[in-house]
């Protein structure tokens, strides 16, 4: 099945646009939330954490439950209910609403995904399935770029009702296009798992796993509260922070491409340089915090880091997942977003106990730990090597 419709894939991009505006955009309005609903910022960074921990749960086992639903249906259902969470989040007075409707989206969140880049590669032709995964996968580093500062944007100088009706009307959008323009998809086959699930006896694998639920620590325990940080500690206007959430935005599109050139030449090196990488840049932000002009500078620094974290992760689980791909990336939608959860939790402690300056050293005690992870792979895959040397001999 090909399409001449080049709005179609454009469509599913904006509906991971919204995704991501809906997921992570909650970061660039955090003081807001805390103001509106009176609760502190640990208490406000469960938004972000509940979010990414039913993800992390539920991903694998309701995307091979939506596997044998018409994929119209599916894409169509999710972002209809990013849109409706996100007039809830608008509108709703109680907190424990707000939360509530963080979970339903994050239920359809991992399918959206793995349907949307499945849904792509069928709508043209095999030369270019490639290509338009990419222009799907676009939706995340412009979400990024611009829809996560357009969100703290429009709470600072609108309101925080029209932030989140923004993402509402961006899902809406993506809803109408997939209306009007997908043909209707039902699916010939279920996809067996048996196989895939072989993967999980390896035990380099799961000191893989471990490293990306640490490395994702390590980004979002602080990500998570940028925004508090930079008013806290930079005492930065909230125009500011706008503007910042979106030069870090853009100078992660410069880190994708500076580490994926970099995973080219050697993963291994790559992953067991980036946690190391990114603790001197949290020392580097713990030190320019309260400076306006340096902070300014890190941040740049820090995005280039930052962005390298996805790629990074995802290449480095997939050397251990070649058997089952399809599984592995399931994987790494699920720790990964375990990892998020885990990090902005903690994040949110170190700021209730320390307060919000000296939350750099959670995200440090995380790349230490995936650093861990890293030096006992390498352990392992050492001995392994040796083993089957002596074998061979």
């Amino acid at each position: 099945m090909t399409t001449k419709n080049p709005l179609l894939i454009l469509m599913l991009a904006l509906g991971v646009f919204g995704i991501i505006t809906t997921e992570m955009g909650i970061v660039g309005v955090l003081p807001q939330i805390t103001q509106k609903f009176h609760v502190t910022a640990a208490e406000a960074g469960f938004l972000v954490s509940i979010f990414a921990l039913v993800v992390a749960i539920s991903g694998p086992f309701l995307t091979l439950l939506a596997s044998g639903i018409n994929r119209k249906v599916i894409l169509l259902i999710a972002v209809l209910l990013f849109a409706i969470s996100n007039l809830a989040y608008a509108y709703t007075t109680y907190f424990e609403i707000m939360l509530a409707f963080r979970i339903v989206p994050a239920l359809f969140h991992p399918v959206f995904f793995s349907v949307a880049l499945v849904t792509a590669a069928r709508l043209v032709p095999p030369e270019k399935s490639g290509q338009a995964v990419t222009q799907v996968f676009a939706g995340i580093t412009v979400g990024f770029a611009f829809g996560v500062p357009l969100t703290s944007y429009l709470a600072e100088n609108i309101s925080l009702e029209a932030a989140f009706l923004f993402s509402a009307v961006v899902s809406l959008i993506a809803f109408a296009g997939i209306f009007a323009w997908l043909p209707s998809m039902p699916v010939s086959e279920k996809m067996t798992y048996g196989k895939q699930l072989r993967i999980l006896r390896n035990p380099r694998l799961w000191l893989q796993i471990a490293s990306v639920v640490f490395i994702f620590a390590t980004m979002f325990s602080v990500y998570s509260y940028f925004a508090e940080y930079l008013g806290r500690v930079t005492q930065m206007s909230g125009s500011w922070i706008s503007f910042m959430l979106m030069a870090f935005g853009l100078i992660m599109i410069l880190g994708n491409f500076l580490f994926g050139s970099l995973l080219q030449k050697s993963i291994k090196k790559t992953v067991f340089a980036y946690p190391l990488l990114y603790i001197a840049v949290y020392v580097l932000v713990y030190f320019a915090g309260p400076s306006f002009l340096w902070m300014s500078a890190a941040v740049f620094v820090w995005g280039i880091v930052h962005s390298g974290g996805l790629v990074v992760s995802q290449a480095w689980l997939m050397t251990e997942a070649q058997d089952a791909p399809e599984f592995g990336n399931s994987l790494f939608v699920s720790f990964s977003n375990l990892g998020i959860t885990l990090g902005s939790a903690l994040g949110g402690w170190f700021i209730s106990e320390w307060g919000v300056h000296q939350l750099m050293w959670s995200g440090v005690l995380f790349a230490g730990l995936a650093f861990l992870m890293i030096l006992l792979w390498i352990k392992g895959f050492t001995a392994a090597r040796h083993k089957d040397t002596q074998d061979a001999a």
